[in-house]
């Protein structure tokens, strides 16, 4: 869903919150700070409104119980990733409010550097589920997670979503009976509400801030479906993937950006979001949204009046894509739309994230004004496409992915649009998406973009098939792989198994 916009936002600077080598000493203040001026003394007897009634509401109680009942379940996540963490989230390496988390580029593939990197996370299930940011285990290598114990873990990504920036670790080893926290209700959040924010800034293992949300759904440019808790709770480099807590010790966010220049704002992507997500980043590995196909803009006062509306809040079609679930619908340019399903639509922004969120294929219903005139239109919904050529590269952690990363390989299914983009003329097959230098699979000197079809003189149809035959060979010996290339050329590669 393309949002019509006259120019970028670019008021704001803003960094993903990355992991810094060391921790500046703090500079001592220039002159000693004034004196604080003495209180005046209330007077005796009589209702002084300025006098709190009880001792208690001059200050706010301790938060040690709190913090001690979910820290244990705060993590430390260590990572060495490929080159600069660079690739594919759209228009953020444009977008000031972010760095990347290793910065730079990818520069050459042959021999990319290793890099380190660290974040924090979460455990969301005692058997080693964790939560965190996927700009902290994007292009991982290898992932290490330390718990507030001591204990330390590998971890395997289970899933991600580089569009909110939301991933999913899973520990290797099998554990049970770790402490967990849970997500609670973000949508109960107040503005001026207690938040309290754990990590691992600047490498501080299991540092807490204290403060308030200090405003809610805020769009930063991140992505289309942006709609960040902002807070002055101190976070900084390092935080993020870490948790945000309300009083009650429930999660309400995934603390995910800061505002650049030390300036005490921080963003955290809201826990009923993350919630949204959970149910496919767990079974599916990736996040698949629903489309309609349209161009929109805002509503507004003047230009309700324009179109003789009696609303001022909605989302204005300025294109309808030929062939998208809108236009089989009948939905036409200039059409606003206010509901979907029953809930009110205020904003481009709101219908974007609303349409997200709803199962491809499912039928929505639209509160639609056309000419003045209100209407509800039914509309099945469509597969979102990979816009920002974001899709998850990674392979899942499971036994049918054991062997691609023996060899250090990702693979996916080939889909027919990436076959026909590609020039393939083959129609399955096991899609090389990317190659960990230095492994047997870069020393075979395959590359990403290769489809493998053949292994040892039989037919690859999938990532899968091609995963299982690395698995079930045994150790020094060669699988002979035929691999096609765009334009139909193909070529052996002998891979020697470790």
């Amino acid at each position: 869903m393309n949002r019509s916009s006259v120019a970028p936002r670019r008021a704001l600077v803003a960094a993903l919150l990355l992991a810094l080598p060391g921790v500046a000493p703090a500079q001592a203040p220039a002159s000693p700070p004034a004196a604080a001026p003495q209180a005046q003394q209330a007077p005796q007897g009589g209702n002084n409104p300025l006098q709190p009634a009880t001792r208690e509401a001059q200050a706010l109680p301790s938060l040690a119980p709190l913090v001690e009942s979910v820290k244990g379940a705060v993590v430390n996540v260590d990572v060495q990733a490929r080159g600069g963490g660079g690739g594919g989230r759209g228009e953020m390496e444009d977008n000031p409010f972010f760095d990347r988390f290793f910065g730079g580029g990818r520069g050459g593939r042959e021999r990319e550097p290793l890099r380190q990197g660290a974040g924090s996370g979460f455990i969301i299930d005692p058997k080693g589920i964790i939560l965190t940011n996927n700009h902290v285990v994007e292009d991982a290598v290898s992932i290490t997670v330390r718990l507030d114990d001591g204990r330390t873990f590998s971890g395997d990504v289970l899933g991600r979503d580089p569009l909110t920036d939301v991933a999913l670790v899973k520990l290797k080893e099998k554990v049970d009976g770790l402490p967990t926290v849970k997500l609670g209700d973000s949508d109960a959040l107040r503005v001026g509400d207690w938040v309290v924010a754990i990590g691992n800034p600047f490498g501080l293992a299991s540092s807490v801030s204290l403060g308030i949300v200090s405003a809610r759904a805020r769009e930063i440019g991140a992505s289309p479906y942006d709609e960040f808790l902002q807070t002055d709770a101190a976070i900084n480099p390092g935080n993020s993937g870490g948790p945000l807590f309300n009083m009650k010790g429930e999660v309400v966010g995934i603390n995910t950006a800061i505002v650049g220049g030390g300036t005490g704002i921080g963003f955290a992507v809201p826990s009923n979001l993350i919630h949204a997500l959970l149910p496919q980043l767990e079974k599916e590995g990736a996040v698949t949204r629903a489309w309609l196909g349209v161009g929109i803009q805002d509503l507004n006062r003047d230009l309700a009046s324009a179109l003789k509306l009696t609303v001022n809040e909605g989302a204005i079609l300025t294109q309808v894509n030929p062939g998208s679930p809108a236009a089989k619908a009948g939905l036409k340019t200039d059409d606003v739309i206010t509901a979907i399903d029953g809930r009110k639509v205020s904003s481009s922004s709101e219908l974007t994230r609303t349409v997200a969120l709803k199962r491809p294929g499912s039928v929505s219903t639209l509160t639609v004004y056309r000419d003045g005139k209100k209407q509800d239109v039914k509309v099945t919904l469509g597969t979102r496409p990979d816009l920002e050529g974001v899709a998850t590269k990674q392979p899942r952690a499971g036994d049918e992915n054991e062997g691609s990363r023996r060899v250090g390989v990702s693979l996916q299914n080939l889909d027919a649009r990436t076959a026909q983009q590609a020039g393939f003329t083959e129609r399955q097959g096991a899609l090389i998406t990317d190659v960990l230098p230095g492994s047997a699979a870069d020393r075979a000197q395959l590359e990403p973009g290769m489809l493998v079809v053949e292994a040892n003189h039989k037919p690859v149809n999938s990532a899968e098939e091609l995963a299982k035959v690395i698995k079930s060979a045994p150790s020094g010996s060669t699988l002979l792989l035929r691999v096609a290339s765009s334009g139909g050329n193909r070529a052996l590669r002998a891979l020697k198994v470790p």
